[in-house]
């Protein structure tokens, strides 16, 4: 297991969490949280560390934890996991293996 940086552009206050496909070179997130006190970053960490089967404790936000656009550093991701989610563009790359 690596540590593997992904970008990702947030749209705060959203309707539904999820991932909403691409803009430009980054995978676009929604969250429902709002972008306040934090709690936009921690809904984003939560989905990707869902989504790539790891911990939120293990998804940094090593760019960008003010704006919309960011580089997540997932901690122990399994490269090729991560590199099947960010190929669906959903979210969701399958069950663990």
């Amino acid at each position: 297991m690596d540590d593997v940086v992904v970008p990702v552009y947030v749209q705060p206050g959203a309707s539904r969490t999820g991932v909403a496909g691409w803009h430009g070179d980054a995978l676009k997130v929604r969250v429902a949280a709002p972008a306040e006190g934090g709690k936009a970053n921690e809904a984003v960490r939560r989905l990707v560390a869902a989504a790539v089967g790891i911990r939120p404790g293990d998804v940094e936000i090593v760019a960008g934890t003010a704006g919309r656009r960011k580089r997540l550093r997932l901690r122990g991701a399994d490269p090729d996991r991560v590199a099947a989610w960010l190929r669906s563009g959903r979210g969701n790359p399958g069950p663990p293996r």
